[in-house]
């Protein structure tokens, strides 16, 4: 058994333990389903853990408790992940979103201004 901060720092969740702490304080950490708000709650092996960090969400079961923080090889055996895989990408699909193959110059980003100018100030 461990402290959930010890824990997420120890299984490379959060790059400190304070910034674990606050993840949990803040709401953003579940422990079998349940919103945990105490650094200092206590989790066990076999407990699921529901992580948000920054934008993604990540399912995780802990399956043994480290005593020291290692390296990530090290960190991932301590836990399985169980976060469903995001749906891929058709590759024919082209890129997400257009970008231009170069950036406008100076000039050409004044002509652009003055057209809108022009054409919506009407």
């Amino acid at each position: 058994m461990a402290r959930i901060d010890k824990y997420l720092w120890f299984a490379r969740f959060f790059k400190s333990r304070t910034l674990a702490a606050g993840a949990v304080s803040a709401g953003d950490v579940r422990v079998n389903g349940e919103h945990c708000s105490k650094p200092a709650t206590v989790v066990k092996v076999g407990d699921v853990l529901t992580i948000n960090a920054g934008s993604r969400v990540r399912v995780v079961k802990v399956l043994a408790f480290g005593v020291r923080r290692g390296p990530a090889a090290e960190a991932a055996t301590l836990y399985e992940d169980l976060t469903p895989a995001l749906p891929q990408r058709d590759e024919d699909a082209g890129p997400a979103s257009p970008s231009p193959e170069r950036r406008p110059t100076s000039r050409e980003r004044r002509a652009i201004s003055q057209f809108k100018n022009k054409h919506f100030d009407a």
